[in-house]
């Protein structure tokens, strides 16, 4: 399998100032958000682990009753079943990976361009 780079990865809208991309398997998948400022928060759960990376920008990601102040190089890991969202601050788009092992079922079709054709 060739390299590539995030850029080459088609993305997808989410809802208003957030997109997303993904690369990987049905046992391993990143997701790279993009969170402008001033997006409408999402907070939510679900029934898995998930690890955070931020790449670039700053926010404010709430992990239960923890908001945590990050920036480019912070990792968090968000327990099955905790609340969560991100809140992003300053002017710039926070871009964050996510990890997901298993990968998600319900983004799945974001790893469609992996596939030969």
């Amino acid at each position: 399998m060739p390299a590539y780079t995030w850029g080459e990865i088609p993305d997808e809208p989410v809802r208003e100032g957030v997109r997303r991309r993904a690369f990987g398997t049905k046992d391993a998948m990143l997701v790279l958000n993009y969170c402008e400022p001033g997006m409408t928060v999402r907070p939510h759960t679900h029934d898995f682990d998930q690890i955070a990376m931020i790449t670039k920008g700053t926010a404010i990601y709430h992990i239960g009753d923890d908001p945590c102040e990050v920036g480019p190089g912070s990792i968090m890991l968000i327990p099955a079943g905790v609340e969560h969202y991100i809140e992003p601050t300053g002017s710039e788009t926070v871009e964050n990976i996510d990890v997901f092992a298993p990968a998600r079922s319900d983004y799945m079709h974001l790893l469609e361009w992996l596939r030969p054709t």
